[in-house]
Formats: structure tokens, C-alpha cells, sequence
């Protein structure tokens, strides 16, 4: 399916600078055009749902809700909008963590200048766009995984254990997760529990260490 001219862009960012510098580069190409902005994943998907958008250029970490999550959503809600992941961070994890979610592209930030318009393009024509150094990391893992004859491991938490992990990891209280995912506080401590012994760790501590290693908070 052929993306409109010009194609309708969404950047989700927490910082509104950042926001701004994309919306310059971007709105300068004829033939893309951003139509919303989000500061968070949540946001984001709230966008989605309230205007016609083509891609989504999401941040990796956000609060409330990170890139990683809301590419995953898009992908289950909305699988015809394309997803491009944004990021300070060349990082292997975050960038096997980002195309399992579903997106088409990885972009850092420091090149986004140079990068950004021509990963639009790619990922609108239903094209993967990586970075030369995110390029070999694949290579690196497929070869390593077709020599230790190694599968991918399967996710061992839920979409809702990853949200609850993340606001624990970002200091929210059992009564703010609750009242921000709209659940009892009581299933909160049920979810939480359920992490710790599928992940066999015993505080907090772990489980920050596991967000930020999941991309779910920055270090």
C-alpha cells in the first residue's frame, strides 16, 4: 500500500528541543510532513488512534511509556503505521529489543541529520533502514547464534509486567503505578511479585538493573 504525498509523520520525544530539531529537518522534504507530536509512548498511541499518521518516530526511552512498548502496540493495534526507533544509545540490546517490537529502522540521534530523511523514505516504502554499525551487530548475532546452533529466547514477561517493571525501575509507588495504569494496587503487588520470581530476583535494585538492561529507563 502506497503511503500518501506527502506522508503524515509522528515524533514522540520527552524533550521538546529534540522535537523541534526533527520537525525542522523533516518538514523541509516535500514529501513528509509532520502532522502530531507525543512526549511519551502513551502518547504517542493516543495520536495514533486520533489522527491519520503513516509513520511513527519514536524515542527508545520515554517515560510513563517507552519507544520499545508503544512500537509493540502499534504493531498489534495499528500494523499498517510504520515505526522508525530513534536513540542516543548505539546499543546492540536496545536495537534487537527495537525490531522484535516490530520497527523498521533504527536511527541515532547524533546522525539523525544525515539519516533521518532517508530512513522516512525507506521505511515508508517498506524498506529496513540501520546505521553501518547496527548492520554488522546483526550480522555478528546471526553468526553467532547459526554457530552455537541458538535460538532466540521467547519474552518471559507480559506487555503489563513490562510496564509495571518500568514504572517500579522509574520510583513510582505501588499507588501511583496503580492509578497510572488504571489497576488496583493490589494487582499491581500481584504483577510485581510474578516478575521477581519469573526473573529470580529479590528487590528493587534488580529490577532497575533489568530495566535499564531491557531499555525500558536510561542508566
Amino acid at each position: 500500500m502506497t503511503a500518501p504525498f506527502p506522508a503524515r509523520l509522528l515524533i514522540a520525544d520527552d524533550h521538546v528541543m529534540v522535537r523541534r530539531g526533527l520537525r525542522l529537518v523533516l518538514d523541509h522534504e516535500p514529501d513528509l510532513r509532520v502532522v502530531a507530536e507525543a512526549s511519551d509512548g502513551a502518547e504517542a498511541l493516543a495520536r495514533v488512534r486520533e489522527t491519520e499518521i503513516d509513520l511513527a518516530i519514536l524515542d527508545v526511552s520515554m517515560p510513563r511509556m517507552t519507544g520499545l512498548q508503544a512500537t509493540a502496540e502499534l504493531a498489534r493495534l495499528h500494523p499498517e503505521v510504520r515505526v522508525l526507533m530513534l536513540s542516543m544509545h548505539d546499543n546492540e540490546q536496545y536495537l534487537f529489543e527495537a525490531l522484535k517490537a516490530g520497527a523498521s529502522g533504527y536511527v541515532l540521534k547524533t546522525a539523525a541529520d544525515r539519516d533521518l530523511v532517508d530512513a522516512c523514505r525507506a521505511a515508508l516504502r517498506g524498506e529496513p533502514f540501520l546505521y553501518p554499525s547496527a548492520v554488522a551487530a546483526l550480522i555478528r548475532d546471526f553468526l553467532e547464534r547459526a554457530r552455537t546452533g541458538e535460538t532466540a529466547p521467547e519474552e518471559p514477561l507480559t506487555p503489563r509486567e513490562l510496564e509495571v517493571v518500568k514504572l517500579v525501575a522509574e520510583a513510582h509507588t505501588s499507588a501511583e503505578i496503580a492509578e497510572l495504569l488504571v489497576i488496583s494496587p493490589k494487582t499491581v503487588e500481584r504483577h510485581r511479585e510474578n516478575v521477581m520470581a519469573k526473573l529470580g530476583m529479590r528487590d528493587r535494585v534488580e529490577l532497575t538493573r533489568y530495566a535499564i538492561r531491557r531499555g525500558l529507563v536510561e542508566p
